[in-house]
């Protein structure tokens, strides 16, 4: 299950990236690039930080075919999308929920404080869409007022407030991950936000 979560969360972000880049009109190979990085960005800045050096898509190549795989299939059916924008929001929210997961449980592994975890799992799921955004113009999803991070830390807490009960590890990610993705459903149709801070 862990394993599967992985693949498909690294093929929902390259998706995500590459139907960004496109509705930027970036040319194939600048398309390339932002599904590339938006895939692996946050994973590879986690994986540095806790000294899992080369990091994760260096060691496995299969990473890196699931996201030519995933650039190929945004391209062939870009035009299949009645949505742009709302196909650009699912890929977004099936990744940022699989990612909380792979985060969590690479802090684990190596014995880190929950909390540390948490966060590990926020950077995971997050930092590849900044990247993203930075490299398309636009101020990344995780600063500006929807609820982006905040879903990711609140996942984390209900992680490790059902890992308490023993529950089976498969099922414990999927209900971790459906929890996440259904609050930022939710939270996008009936706008749930963060008030901004007024610079006055």
């Amino acid at each position: 299950m862990f394993h599967l979560l992985d693949i498909i969360g690294t093929m929902a972000f390259a998706m995500s990236g590459a139907l960004t880049a496109m509705h930027k009109k970036l040319d194939p190979f600048g398309v390339f690039i932002i599904a590339f990085v938006t895939a692996v960005g946050g994973g590879t800045l986690r994986d540095v930080l806790i000294g899992r050096t080369p990091v994760g898509w260096m060691r496995d190549m299969q990473y890196v075919y699931v996201i030519i795989l995933g650039f190929f299939l945004a391209i062939i059916f870009r035009k299949k999308f009645d949505k742009l924008r709302t196909s650009l929001f699912l890929f977004d929210t099936i990744g940022l929920g699989v990612f909380t997961l792979i985060g969590l449980e690479k802090g684990i592994m190596i014995g880190l404080h929950p909390g540390i975890c948490i966060a590990l799992g926020t950077m995971t799921a997050c930092f590849g869409g900044v990247i993203r955004d930075i490299l398309c113009n636009e101020i990344p999803n995780v600063f500006r007022e929807e609820i982006y991070a905040t879903i990711c830390i609140f996942g984390g807490f209900v992680f490790f407030g059902l890992r308490t009960l023993n529950l089976n590890v498969d099922v414990l990610y999927l209900v971790t991950s459906l929890v996440i993705i259904v609050i930022r459903l939710l939270a996008v149709k009936y706008k749930w936000h963060l008030k901004a801070f007024d610079h006055k």
